[in-house]
């Protein structure tokens, strides 16, 4: 119970000062928009519907991954200033509530872009589901946590490089390849209803299975990233 508290105690803090400043939501809903925008007027989705729907998944992971990225160096940012890190060290909570307190806000911001996003997503591309739909409150959440686990723990590791805008997608993109097919397959699969419920199952246990790969990692190892020099 302790230590669910120390969690919550940094998620606070990160919810209370993304109220004040709403920077990273809405960086993340800009690029996010402007990509589902460009995509929008460069296909008909009247005149090709399979293909819109076919690419449509891929369109939405794109741009939530970019998007993501915007935000994911600005929220180790804030904890630069005024030492504001160093007090972190020296606190007697672990590191690891520090980083899941700081993923799980993270997760929460992509969390509301999505839920901004995604009737504007329906609208430009005409989409209609025509797979089980339910799959996507578990394809998404999943989705989401692979990209913000990781996108939180190397934005945290390139903290101190000179350019860690560059360092922190050349070491995410790599690293969620699997992730990313997982997403994109299962929801295309629903969408198109290509992929009958077991085969949608098994990219969605795949997509936990990475998660919790990565989420038990990026734990044991963020204490030594937190006290590297």
């Amino acid at each position: 119970m302790k230590y669910l508290r120390h969690v919550w105690d940094h998620l606070r803090k990160d919810l209370r000062l993304e109220w004040r400043s709403r920077d990273s939501i809405n960086g993340m809903l800009f690029f996010a928009l402007l990509v589902v925008v460009v995509f929008g007027l460069a296909f008909d989705p009247t005149s090709y519907p399979t293909m819109t729907r076919q690419i449509s998944g891929g369109i939405l992971w794109v741009a939530l991954l970019f998007a993501s990225i915007t935000a994911l160096n600005q929220s180790w940012a804030r904890e630069q200033r005024n030492n504001v890190l160093e007090a972190q060290r020296m606190a007697p909570s672990p590191a690891s509530a520090l980083f899941l307190g700081k993923a799980l806000a993270n997760m929460l911001f992509v969390l509301v872009v999505e839920a901004v996003l995604a009737p504007i997503f329906i609208v430009f591309f005409n989409l209609h589901a025509l797979g089980n739909v339910w799959l996507l409150a578990l394809i998404l959440p999943l989705g989401t946590w692979a990209l913000v686990v990781n996108g939180t723990f190397f934005a945290a590791l390139g903290l101190r490089a000179r350019n860690r805008e560059l360092l922190l997608p050349l070491l995410l993109l790599p690293i969620s390849l699997p992730a990313l097919l997982a997403m994109v397959q299962a929801t295309t699969g629903v969408l198109t209803a290509d992929l009958d419920p077991i085969q949608i199952g098994t990219w969605i246990k795949q997509l936990l299975g990475y998660d919790i790969i990565f989420t038990t990692v990026c734990i044991l190892l963020f204490e030594t990233v937190l006290n590297a020099e």
